[in-house]
């Protein structure tokens, strides 16, 4: 009998503990200035549920990000969601991006953004403000590689803004 309540322990135990087992809620934005090209290239990483969920909340709308048989909305409702979430200042100026698209790897979206035509940056400054509204602990990492300057910074809602001066 005390083996059969030690057996059931030791399977409801683990159970137990992971009722507890708190998520991480994370983006990755990486900023890379290619001067050849003039040029500002964004890739922004976002898991793909957390994602979904932000834009059905906001839009009011049942949207599924997937690989296969997507409706053309779901890119149009996310460009919408980037726009309004993250915005780019150039040597003090606001600057508009391009959406150029989007693909899947597991449970990330890599969203590709690009600002065409910069010729000289003397300062960066983004706002990220990815999922705040979802998650009271989201973090957006933000990795900037500007000219021969490598800057990370991490965003919280409290402060979601990086500035990097050349």
């Amino acid at each position: 009998m005390k083996t059969i309540k030690i057996f059931v322990l030791g399977l409801v135990f683990p159970l137990l503990l992971s009722v507890n087992v708190h998520k991480f809620y994370v983006s990755v934005t990486e900023v890379v200035y290619v001067k050849e090209k003039t040029s500002v290239q964004i890739i922004t990483r976002i898991f793909i549920d957390d994602l979904e969920n932000a834009l059905r909340q906001r839009y009011n709308k049942h949207l599924t990000l997937a690989p296969e048989n997507e409706a053309k909305e779901v890119e149009d409702y996310l460009q919408r969601y980037l726009k309004d979430k993250i915005s780019i200042q150039i040597n003090g100026k606001f600057v508009d991006y391009k959406f150029i698209g989007k693909e899947y790897d597991n449970d990330i979206v890599f969203c590709y953004l690009e600002i065409a035509d910069v010729k000289d940056i003397k300062s960066f400054e983004i706002s990220n403000k990815v999922l705040f509204e979802s998650f009271d602990d989201q973090q957006n990492i933000v990795k900037l590689k500007i000219k021969d300057q490598n800057k990370s910074f991490i965003l919280i809602n409290q402060s979601d803004k990086a500035l990097l001066k050349l």
